[in-house]
């Protein structure tokens, strides 16, 4: 259907054409907005799977952390063993001198050796070096 003998476009026909574009256009509009609303649906329905989110590195230590045995105190609790030991040794009679005054607490002999060892060392650590 064209008109022949005009000069110019026929903006009857050109609107037509463009209208019905536009109504096309609207209809797949609708189609498409129902699909998703059908797909949103039946995906809300299945059961989510929970998301398994690797560890981040401050929840890795605080979890070895966690596992690490802790350092006994001195503070801690001691045993009955222990304060009867302490018992005993506050039991005992300091020496006095003539003068009444008490001397102090000898370490035992056990110890003091050790210790003699132990220095000895650290001597002839220091003689080897050549610093004594």
């Amino acid at each position: 259907d064209m008109k022949l003998g005009g000069l110019g476009p026929d903006y009857e026909t050109i609107k037509e054409k463009v209208s019905e574009k536009l109504k096309q256009q609207k209809e797949y509009a609708k189609q498409i907005k129902e699909h998703n609303m059908k797909s949103i649906y039946s995906v809300q329905r299945l059961p989510t799977k929970p998301q398994v989110r690797p560890p981040v590195s401050r929840q890795k230590a605080l979890e070895y952390a966690k596992k690490i045995p802790r350092p006994k105190t001195f503070t801690a609790i001691q045993s009955d063993e222990e304060r009867k030991k302490e018992e005993v040794k506050k039991e005992k009679v300091l020496p006095q001198t003539l003068n009444g005054i008490s001397l102090p607490q000898v370490e035992p002999l056990e110890t003091l050796q050790s210790r003699y060892e132990k220095e000895k060392q650290i001597v002839a650590a220091f003689r080897t070096l050549h610093i004594l």
